[in-house]
């Protein structure tokens, strides 16, 4: 299964933001960005992106990490998503392929992660699932 690890926001200012996650809820700041700061909760990894262009503060895209970038390719294609941009430059590079589905909601996929995130979760032993 896929797993969701990554979200990024359109915000007015990328330092002032990430104190506030990192004031309310503990994030960590774990990266840069060209135009921001990523943070994490550990598992996670929360971009804070600058406001560019006529874009507007909220929620810009998510993203999703899986194990096979070309099966995850033609399995999204297959449900209805269109493709918008991304490639990699070499098997090892850092990228992300940016798709959108029916709605226009877009989101990102990536086989090699996002800094901060995590691509599995192991719980605690003694903990009962919820």
């Amino acid at each position: 299964m896929a797993k969701l690890r990554h979200i990024a926001l359109i915000v007015s200012d990328p330092e002032v933001s990430a104190k506030f996650f990192q004031q309310a809820f503990d994030f960590k700041r774990v990266g840069t960005a060209r135009r921001g700061i990523y943070l994490s909760d550990g598992t996670v990894n929360l971009a804070l992106l600058r406001v560019e262009g006529d874009e507007k503060p909220g929620v810009y895209h998510f993203g999703v990490w899986v194990d096979d970038l070309d099966a995850a390719e033609k399995k999204v294609t297959a449900a209805g998503a269109s493709y918008m941009s991304g490639r990699p430059a070499s098997p090892n590079s850092y990228y992300e392929c940016k798709y959108q589905d029916a709605d226009g909601i877009v989101f990102d996929i990536t086989h090699n992660g996002w800094v901060g995130a995590v691509k599995d979760v192991v719980p605690a032993k003694g903990k009962a699932e919820a």
